[in-house]
């Protein structure tokens, strides 16, 4: 009982929105009343600081400084300010912050490239001055608002600190011809007199959550491994979040400083005695199983030090690793912050940006060559793009929402779609829910970084984010999508309507390009069996529809599964008639 009461009070705790400054409280980040705040937040990553698998140009070009060459090259350099000024007007709008609230997050954390808030030290004409640039010290400023307006934190986080983090250049825009943070003293004043400066903007500012001082710092100051998992004491990553804390602290007593430790944020060998009362341990989690053995070092290190902990980035798998990480975050009152808000091609997000013809004619240019686009044509394809990460215009990921969310309490199923018979049901659209509930795939997630295999889960990557495999359909009969890669013992199942209890029949539109026949048996929620189809072969490309009669639906709402007896159909709709 005491667990479920603890659990209870968990759940109520992660809706407050109690003003006054956040503070850390033993293991605990509390409010002002000294209440527990369970912080469930998004990363703007792709905002501030693009990496290039966000814009599919990762294969050519990672960092954002690649990116930038690769657009000036087709669309000049005026289509390309032109291209960015858009871009940042669009990429974060007060709709963005309202839809995020709308959908149950409490807290933003901000990726932050230094170059919008000042000059690369290259770029300074007096070595060792700091020029302030408006436009990021105003992007911030309009973020905060919106979140003020929503009631919910917003973390600012440095994603890019002058001169790169570490050696795993996308994620810092690192430009390795260039000294690094770690090789440049003029870097590191540079990163501390920036975050002061940000401590004396947002110092009374009670919806700041906390300042992210270093992301992912990734570096082999002595160790092996390039990017500082082996590391054992990581003395100057320490120095200097201790300089940039102190600095801080000269100007802004208020605000949680949250550290990360090196190995992309996750190395916290050598930590020294914490030298600040109001600290929070970060820690990132990607590809790594949902057991409680995956968090226990964390744990342990809280526990230890008697101070808060908070997974800062997380993401990009797929919905059923979505559910069970919020079960086990919650379970022991850590909070998050998702991973990333709007990406191209992108089902494991909350929102999609759609991709256009002209775009992809852009990206098959930089990756093979050949006839070199106009700059006109260049220019008005980056614009369309620039105007898709609009949130009007992307596309809401409801069942990445509803993993994240209602499926973290909630096992029972909705319909993804209004499904009523007679009528045409698209395989697509089965309904929403966990794995076992709304759905079975035997591939459902990646997690290779703990088993060393790397698996799909959606291997169509198109439409949803769930096992079920989706993938783009050229039949002409169709929702654009079909449900593919059928193995033995997968089953979706569909919320239907009837007016009335009768017998319907049932017609299957596949496709089997194999040289086995293929069986598919439609039950009740309950397991009763209502028809058995066999589907034939039909040839490569070659879509055909098969029916069988007396499929009987009660009187109002019916759950039918649909379970794959053997593999190797692909399912584009059943017709109930």
């Amino acid at each position: 009982m005491k667990r479920l009461v603890y659990f209870s009070a968990l759940l109520l705790s992660q809706f407050g929105t109690a003003q006054g400054f956040l503070k850390t409280q033993g293991q605990k980040i509390v409010d002002s009343k000294g209440e527990n705040v369970y912080l469930k937040g998004l990363g703007l990553g792709g905002w501030m600081l693009q990496e290039g698998y966000m814009l599919k140009t990762d294969s050519f070009a990672g960092p954002q400084f690649k990116i930038k060459e690769k657009i000036a090259e087709v669309a000049g350099e005026d289509g390309k300010n032109e291209f960015y000024k858009a871009y940042l007007k669009n990429g974060i709008t007060k709709k963005d912050i309202d839809s995020l609230a709308k959908w149950g997050f409490n807290s933003i954390r901000l990726p932050m490239h230094y170059d919008l808030y000042t000059l690369p030290i290259e770029k300074e004409k007096v070595k060792g001055e700091n020029t302030w640039l408006e436009e990021g010290f105003k992007m911030t400023d309009e973020l905060l608002q919106w979140c003020e307006d929503n009631k919910i934190y917003l973390i600012l986080d440095l994603h890019a600190a002058p001169g790169g983090q570490g050696n795993d250049a996308n994620i810092s825009d690192n430009d390795k011809s260039k000294p690094n943070l770690w090789e440049s003293e003029e870097n590191q004043k540079k990163t501390i007199a920036l975050w002061k400066k940000l401590a004396e903007r947002y110092k009374d500012k009670e919806w700041i959550a906390g300042y992210d001082l270093i992301n992912e710092p990734n570096y082999a100051f002595t160790g092996k491994n390039p990017n500082g998992t082996d590391e054992m004491s990581n003395a100057p990553l320490w120095k200097l979040q201790k300089d940039i804390s102190d600095a801080i602290r000269d100007v802004d007593k208020n605000h949680i400083i949250i550290l990360e430790g090196n190995g992309w944020g996750n190395n916290y060998n050598g930590l020294p005695k914490l030298w600040d009362n109001n600290l929070v341990l970060s820690f990132h989690k990607y590809w790594t199983t949902n057991a409680p053995e995956s968090i226990q070092n964390i744990i342990d290190m809280r526990q230890k030090l008697d101070v808060p902990v908070w997974l800062g980035e997380t993401g990009e798998n797929s919905n059923v690793w979505f559910t069970e990480l919020n079960q086990l975050l919650l379970k022991n009152n850590i909070g998050y912050a998702y991973w990333p808000m709007k990406k191209i091609d992108n089902i494991a997000g909350v929102t999609n940006v759609k991709i256009t013809p002209d775009y992809q004619k852009l990206l098959d240019y930089w990756k093979n060559g050949g006839q070199k686009p106009t700059k006109e044509f260049a220019r008005k394809t980056l614009m369309k793009i620039a105007d898709s990460y609009k949130m009007e215009n992307v596309e809401v990921k409801k069942d990445v929402i509803d993993a994240m969310f209602r499926q973290v309490n909630d096992e029972s199923t909705k319909p993804y779609k209004k499904h009523i018979a007679p009528g045409r049901i698209f395989a697509t659209d089965y309904d929403l829910g966990r794995f076992g509930s709304a759905y079975s795939d035997n591939d459902f997630q990646n997690v290779w970084v703990s088993t060393g295999n790397r698996t799909e889960w959606n291997s169509g990557n198109k439409m949803r984010n769930d096992g079920v495999d989706i993938y783009l359909c050229k039949d002409k009969i169709t929702n654009k999508y079909f449900v593919g890669k059928t193995e033995k013992g997968e089953w979706l199942q569909y919320t239907v309507k009837s007016a009335q209890a009768r017998k319907y029949k049932a017609s299957i539109r596949y496709n089997n390009e194999s040289s086995q026949a293929s069986e598919l048996v439609i039950k009740t929620e309950d397991g009763d069996d209502l028809a058995t189809i066999k589907l034939p072969p039909t040839g490569k490309g070659i879509w055909k529809t098969i029916s069988v009669n007396n499929v009987a639906l009660d009187k109002g709402e019916n759950k039918l599964r649909l379970y794959f007896e053997a593999g190797n159909a692909n399912l584009n709709y059943f017709e109930l008639n």
